[in-house]
């Protein structure tokens, strides 16, 4: 899911709508406003060309990230705080009632060996959100074999990718063009076990999908710019890095897997 990058805890997600990284080194808070430049030095480029910040929320171009800073960042120190979805325009972006219940997708074969444990992780996480919130995820495997950005027989694709360190997945929101609709695994989830299951990071990518932000960006309390909360704070909730800086420390045992407050948002935003 993230890779934590010494950034500062951001308000709201990505204006164009990718997301995720993993859960290896904790970040660390900043405690005076950022300048662009050094937002700009702070976010790098993954292998697909976006432009990843936070640890592992993206945005397609670098007009988007700039868009982005001036929207959320500038003249403001580090934004801190249940589950809270990604808000713009007085809007949350979610899915229509027609398309929660047909969230294709595919399993890109170039997985090879490791194909089999994705798919079977997949089937774990999609079960989790679809038992708690009125969504179906559905896997059409006739698109496996051409399962890239450009397939259009899918809503997403699910993919490996080396990002060269840069984050362990991401994935995106629901108002991203289709190009960056994808869910990215990266080779190093396949090695040593870490802080989280495969599944786990499955569980909150997909929680991006349906446009839930990160929790621990309003950690200890109260919601920033971009977000709309749907519950409380909550440090158990599977949108939780593990640890940002010394005071956001996530109380979700392993996994992660989803709160009984993530349940209570993700019924809220699609019941």
């Amino acid at each position: 899911m993230f890779d934590f990058r010494s950034v500062a805890l951001l308000a709201g997600m990505s204006l164009l709508g990718t997301a995720c990284g993993g859960p290896e080194a904790p970040r660390t808070e900043t405690s005076a406003a950022m300048t662009w430049e050094e937002f700009r030095a702070s976010a790098a480029r993954d292998p697909e060309g976006a432009w990843i910040f936070d640890g592992d929320q993206a945005v397609e171009t670098e007009e988007s990230l700039r868009a982005y800073f001036e929207t959320n960042m500038r003249g403001t120190a580090t934004h801190r705080g249940g589950l809270a979805v990604y808000y713009v325009g007085g809007l949350d972006v979610k899915w229509s009632s027609a398309q929660q219940r047909n969230l294709t997708y595919c399993v890109s074969n170039t997985f090879g060996a490791n194909k089999a444990a994705v798919v079977a992780a997949m089937n774990l996480a999609t079960a989790d959100w679809e038992a708690t919130a009125n969504v179906d995820f559905i896997h059409n495997t006739a698109f496996d074999a051409n399962c890239t950005a450009s397939q259009t027989g899918v809503l997403f694709d699910v993919r490996p990718v080396n990002s060269g360190g840069q984050y362990l997945a991401r994935a995106f929101f629901p108002n991203a063009s289709r190009a960056s609709r994808n869910l990215l695994l990266d080779t190093s989830l396949f090695g040593p076990p870490g802080v989280w299951t495969l599944e786990g990071h499955l569980r909150h990518e997909l929680g991006h999908v349906l446009g839930f932000v990160h929790e621990h960006d309003r950690c200890p309390g109260g919601g920033g710019t971009g977000m709309r909360p749907l519950t409380t704070y909550d440090s158990a909730s599977v949108m939780h890095y593990p640890q940002v800086g010394s005071t956001c420390v996530s109380t979700n045992p392993g996994g992660p897997v989803l709160s009984t407050l993530d349940r209570t948002g993700a019924r809220s935003l699609y019941p």
